[in-house]
């Protein structure tokens, strides 16, 4: 799956099925199995919404691919090995490509403080085109 197979229209219809305690609860659970960088890239996400700045237009967006990943049943089920993030990436992949203008360097850096929490020290490298 690519950022190509989840469009803006597709992500705001789970628009409903984000709420920052399932977030939590989720990435809380995932941590480890999914990997830095999808961990990574759900914080940026959900730094960019908690940002005052960031457009109606893209916290729409954002919420919809957050509520994806939070979503119990997906295109593809997270228990399955080395598949099972495959969808959920595809949508914080197409969801980042949509919001990147208003990711700041600022951002990023609240999403490096958060997986220090998780993962104790990493290599930036780890993190992909978005470090």
């Amino acid at each position: 799956m690519s950022k190509n197979d989840f469009s803006s229209d597709d992500l705001i219809k789970y628009e409903g099925h984000y709420n920052e305690d399932d977030f939590w609860s989720k990435i809380s659970k995932i941590a480890k199995h999914a990997g830095i960088r999808v961990v990574y890239y759900a914080l940026v996400l959900y730094e960019t919404l908690m940002d005052s700045a960031t457009p109606k237009k893209y916290r729409t967006v954002i919420a919809g691919a957050l509520g994806y990943l939070i979503l119990p049943l997906d295109i593809i089920p997270d228990f399955i090995p080395s598949l099972g993030f495959a969808d959920d990436w595809a949508a914080l992949l197409a969801a980042i490509y949509y919001v990147t203008k208003a990711v700041t360097p600022e951002i990023k850096e609240k999403a490096k403080q958060r997986l220090n929490k998780w993962f104790g020290s990493f290599a930036e490298e780890n993190l992909g085109d978005l470090k």
